[in-house]
């Protein structure tokens, strides 16, 4: 069996934005040779997420409202953990998005349903962050 890793770096200019990095993860795809197996792709940071989802516009709003709702930024005193930092939110909203998908390899390629692209979540941007891309198969 063989194994590959990578880690893909992002740093948003905005605080809060959804990526579509199912073009990165089909690059590591190819540069790992492997044609039947396991894509895992994770975030490594506790404010960001890694989910599966269809890449339209207006269900990307729909996500920033749902979660807004769920999870308001602001005020930043209605949270516990804000004291030092003012990122609570962005906690919550990673754990309702999700921490990583895995993605079956068939035939040298992600393995998806319809409409299925892998997105970056972030939640309190503005730095770098990294998500986990790593493939094990034959």
């Amino acid at each position: 069996m063989k194994s590959y890793r990578k880690e893909l770096w992002f740093e948003t200019s905005k605080r809060r934005e959804l990526i579509n990095i199912t073009p990165n993860v089909v690059k590591c795809l190819q540069d790992s040779g492997i044609r039947e197996g396991m894509a895992l792709v994770n975030a490594m940071h506790i404010t960001a997420s890694v989910f599966i989802n269809d890449d339209e516009t207006g269900l990307h709003q729909d996500f920033e409202v749902w979660l807004e709702k769920l999870a308001p930024e602001k005020p930043y005193d209605q949270y516990r953990h804000n004291g030092y930092e003012d990122n609570a939110d962005a906690h919550l909203k990673r754990t309702v998005m999700g921490r990583e998908v895995v993605v079956a390899v068939t035939n040298g390629k992600l393995d998806f349903g319809p409409w299925e692209q892998i997105f970056y979540g972030e939640f309190d941007g503005k730095r770098r962050k990294r998500v986990l891309v790593k493939i094990i198969g034959e």
